[in-house]
């Protein structure tokens, strides 16, 4: 790794034996023992976080060979074709000893511009001492510099070779917690582009939707909500949950929507929807397993048909406010090949409200799943709450926005239309 001094008579590169362009103080052992050194290295990088990760940085820097450290981080591509970089951050000790920022940043660019063979740069006169810059190297990424200073001498080689050390490693920290960004921001995009867009109900059937991934954060998993509209003023409501999180629960849970648009489509009744994407999902070796609630709602005959693949039952709201479970015959989790799907009919008359919902809402670590259930069923809701008020109110007493899950849920209401006209099977 490239390490350079910075002193008043401007970068000089730093070579390893306790020597700036030739100029040596003779190195010293710094007395650090190994396991002290073990210690402060796995101290570097404990979470996904690059901020947090440049302030363990500094913290080590300073705790193995004093003086003052900071993290100069690049901020992205200057109009002049450099890279542009941000003032300190997570300074650790006295910050009147660190050299000022845009000369640290300039060796930044000389760095660059030496190894692209261009030539020197000219730099800045603003040192205060004397520091030294290591940068941030995490494979091919270069994700800024490590710069650490003190009042007198130059740092001995000993320390020079520490601080390199704790820089390499936290540059690889900080490449893992961009990837892990990256992915985070391409599973939301995907996540929010897929609920964004839902079917579209019935003109006789109010909807509402809500989903909130775990601490608000942008990684999603796979919780979905979908609404299939389907012929005689019919509307087939959907709440799916892929195992795990992340990219590849986003993208499993896109393939079992595509899935079930399409077979749902045939006008089938929800255990034979189920048995089909069971079928189709239980040959694709990758695919990973999912939990899944269909409700068909058919206004015109005040009637719901449901049928569980491995899911939590759904809740019936009265008009009145009152809520209750609704029974529904579970089979195995889709993916499984077991099939064994079955449905179950009951009554939901107009003003009546219907939520499903994925496990993120009720379930909490050490509590047996009735409980959880129970809970949410002794809610009561205001008389002529809209179907939006009633999933808030579901959200704030549930505190499902602390959920130590994602939370998928669906709220619907029918009222028919005089239009509306009764299907036979």
């Amino acid at each position: 790794m490239a390490r350079w001094i910075l002193s008043r008579r401007g970068p000089e590169p730093f070579d390893g034996d306790g020597r700036a362009d030739g100029r040596a103080e003779e190195a010293e052992e710094p007395g650090v023992r190994l396991g002290a050194l073990r210690e402060v290295l796995a101290g570097i990088g404990t979470t996904l976080d690059e901020a947090a990760t440049c302030a363990e940085l500094t913290r080590a820097a300073v705790r193995l060979a004093g003086g003052t450290a900071a993290v100069l981080r690049r901020t992205g591509t200057a109009v002049s074709g450099h890279e542009a970089a941000s003032g300190y951050e997570a300074v650790a000790g006295d910050p009147g000893v660190l050299p000022d920022a845009r000369w640290a940043a300039a060796v930044a660019r000389e760095a660059a511009v030496a190894a692209a063979g261009k030539g020197p740069e000219p730099w800045s006169e603003h040192a205060a001492g004397t520091a030294l810059y290591l940068p941030l190297v995490g494979g091919t990424d270069v994700s800024g510099a490590l710069v650490w200073a003190r009042d007198g001498r130059p740092p001995r080689r000993a320390e020079a070779e520490l601080l390199a050390l704790l820089a390499e490693r936290a540059a690889a920290h900080i490449r893992d917690a961009r990837a892990y960004d990256e992915v985070s921001r391409t599973a939301g995009d995907l996540q929010r582009a897929l609920l964004a867009a839902p079917g579209r109900p019935h003109p006789n059937l109010d909807v509402a939707l809500r989903y909130l991934p775990v601490g608000g954060n942008a990684l999603v998993g796979g919780d979905w909500c979908e609404t299939v509209r389907l012929h005689f003023g019919r509307t087939l409501l959907v709440v799916g949950d892929v195992m795990g999180h992340g990219l590849e629960a986003a993208v499993d849970m896109s393939a079992y929507r595509s899935s079930l648009r399409y077979i749902a489509a045939s006008e089938l009744p929800p255990h034979r929807v189920l048995r089909q994407l069971d079928e189709i999902a239980s040959t694709e070796e990758d695919r990973r397993p999912a939990t899944c609630l269909l409700a068909r709602v058919d206004p015109g005959r005040h009637q719901v048909t449901l049928s569980s693949a491995g899911h939590l039952p759904p809740v019936l709201i009265t008009a009145e406010g009152e809520a209750a479970l609704l029974p529904v015959p579970v089979g195995p989790p889709l993916g499984t090949g077991l099939g064994g799907y079955e449905s179950a009919t009951h009554t939901l008359a107009p003003g009546q409200t219907l939520v499903l919902f994925t496990d993120g809402l009720v379930e909490h670590r050490g509590e047996d799943i009735d409980r959880s259930l129970a809970r949410l069923a002794a809610l009561r809701f205001p008389g002529g709450a809209g179907v939006d008020e009633v999933l808030e109110t579901i959200v704030d007493r549930l505190q499902a926005r602390r959920a130590e899950d994602d939370v998928a849920v669906l709220a619907a209401r029918p009222h028919p239309r005089r239009d509306d006209a009764p299907a036979e099977e």
